[in-house]
């Protein structure tokens, strides 16, 4: 087989993959310096290879059929593996460059995440971050993710993880609430109070070096820690929250800590990847960074 053969098997790729990004013809055009026109050729010759529609396309929008989705997955990891040998060859720059894949729950992402990897990128201008926030563990094999930050046990003995920091829970409540109700002195006393509840069904509590869990109850419940956090400053009951979202209204007295003698032990804060014989420069110095910067992300 020749060599326009072969190169004929990656013709498309980029192209479908800068459009899955944008769901735009237009804006992937932009990107990739070229007209729509021959954008539109490129996906139509690869359509017709695969013999198989990857996009539905109207005048005003473009969206991913259930082939195209799944074939996303793979052009992702076909680029990885592309652009990993191809920097693995450049050594006149120690820039970072590619596109970087990640997820993160909601709320830690935002506070401690985010600002770190905007800050890389900032540092390296050929590097591209796509950052899913969300409190459901992804299979990331499956969805093409490159790193998860993930808390706690983990399950999937298949992947790689690097401890980052640790975080705790903490029962806390405003002045205002305990002044009206009392504040409970065991775990039995939360019977009588009322617990603003999240995502958590048992509220996991440590006591003598065994865990102990309290089936939390209440008349409030939402899947946002910050709007948990506003009903307990408005003194509407009692939380338990991950140290960072009430460590500096503690600080303010806004907040008090009860059954500190309860509080459970810490869960580890860890980056996991998929297993890979080289890792990617770029999950390498995002997990440098966040390793270093571990220490002070439950404070």
């Amino acid at each position: 087989m020749n060599d326009t053969y072969w190169m004929s098997l990656w013709a498309g790729i980029d192209e479908f993959v800068a459009i899955a990004q944008t769901l735009s013809f237009t804006q992937a055009a932009s990107n990739l310096g070229c007209s729509t026109s021959q954008l539109s050729r490129e996906i139509a010759q690869l359509e017709d290879r695969l013999g198989q529609r990857l996009f539905y396309r109207t005048t005003r929008h473009v969206s991913l059929t259930e082939a195209g989705d799944r074939f996303l997955v793979r052009c992702r990891r076909l680029q990885e593996e592309r652009d990993e040998a191809l920097a693995a060859m450049l050594d006149d720059s120690d820039e970072l460059r590619g596109h970087l894949r990640m997820t993160c729950a909601v709320a830690y992402g935002e506070r401690f995440v985010v600002p770190i990897v905007s800050q890389i990128m900032s540092e390296n201008p050929q590097l591209s971050v796509e950052i899913i926030l969300t409190d459901e563990v992804l299979d990331l094999v499956e969805r093409g993710i490159d790193l998860a930050i993930r808390f706690g046990k983990l399950r999937d003995s298949g992947l790689v993880a690097i401890r980052l920091a640790s975080r705790t829970r903490l029962l806390c409540a405003a002045p205002s609430y305990l002044d009206r109700n009392g504040t409970p002195t065991n775990l039995e006393d939360l019977v009588h109070h009322v617990c603003l509840r999240g995502t958590v069904e048992i509220w996991p509590f440590s006591h003598d070096g065994k865990p102990h869990g309290h089936r939390a109850q209440g008349r409030f419940r939402c899947n946002s820690g910050y709007a948990v956090l506003d009903a307990a400053l408005s003194g509407l009951g009692l939380c338990q929250l991950p140290d960072f979202y009430v460590h500096p209204h503690l600080a303010r007295g806004e907040l008090v800590e009860v059954l500190a003698e309860y509080r459970p032990q810490d869960e580890g804060v860890w980056a996991v990847y998929p297993h890979r014989r080289h890792l990617p420069a770029k999950v390498k110095a995002l997990v440098d960074r966040l390793h270093v910067l571990g220490s002070g992300t439950t404070s």
